[in-house]
């Protein structure tokens, strides 16, 4: 039984149905051909409920990006575990797994619609767990990074970005849990690895050497 109040109950069904509606509008329209007036007709609202609840549709893309992110925290406790054993690659499981449930909304967010602010606000979010799970596991092992952990944070992210970007505009053949293996095997042994060479043969090699 629901016991938060109506008006509580009220407020997110008028976030999501806003949600929803910009999202689809979105999708059909691309995100500068569209107005807070459709939005809120397609929501089924009026214009002053809309600007009860967001500024602007700039600000309900935002605010898009944000719920998504305390939506998928309620869904993230193997981070937590990551931080204890290592990377056991569940907490980018949930990440596709999540973006599979919630593919348009990703879609909209990963293409830089607007200005591209859901882009970077989605973006810092991702990184700072990143950079987060990093310095905690490293902390608990007493290991001295090689490479400055906000470094590692922000290559990892721009990957995971641009693995996930792919996945969800596109029939890639692969699975949630697939794509999640790859990427884990990527990060855990290396390109060099993954590609089936040895350091020697790797492209840049010579360029190394002494």
């Amino acid at each position: 039984m629901d016991t938060k109040p109506a008006g509580d109950r009220r407020v997110r069904r008028t976030r999501a149905a806003l949600r929803t509606a910009l999202v689809d509008l979105v999708l059909a329209k691309g995100f500068h051909a569209i107005t807070v007036e459709e939005i809120a007709e397609r929501a089924n609202v009026g214009r002053a409920t809309f600007y009860a609840h967001y500024r602007d549709k700039e600000d309900l893309l935002v605010g898009i990006v944000q719920d998504l992110a305390a939506d998928r925290e309620r869904l993230l406790p193997a981070v937590e575990q990551a931080e204890a054993r290592g990377f056991t690659g569940l907490p980018v499981l949930y990440v596709f797994q999540h973006a599979r449930q919630e593919r348009a909304v990703y879609r909209v967010i990963l293409r830089g619609e607007g200005d591209g602010r859901a882009l970077r606000e989605f973006t810092e979010i991702i990184c700072g767990q990143a950079e987060k799970v990093f310095r905690a596991r490293a902390g608990q092992l007493g290991a001295t990074p090689r490479v400055p952990l906000d470094v590692v944070a922000r290559a990892w992210t721009g990957e995971l970005i641009g693995l996930l970007t792919w996945w969800v505009e596109n029939d890639t053949g692969y699975s949630a849990e697939e794509i999640t293996a790859h990427l884990r095997d990527l990060s855990v042994y290396g390109r060099v690895w993954a590609t089936g060479l040895t350091p020697a043969d790797a492209p840049g090699a010579l360029d190394l050497a002494p």
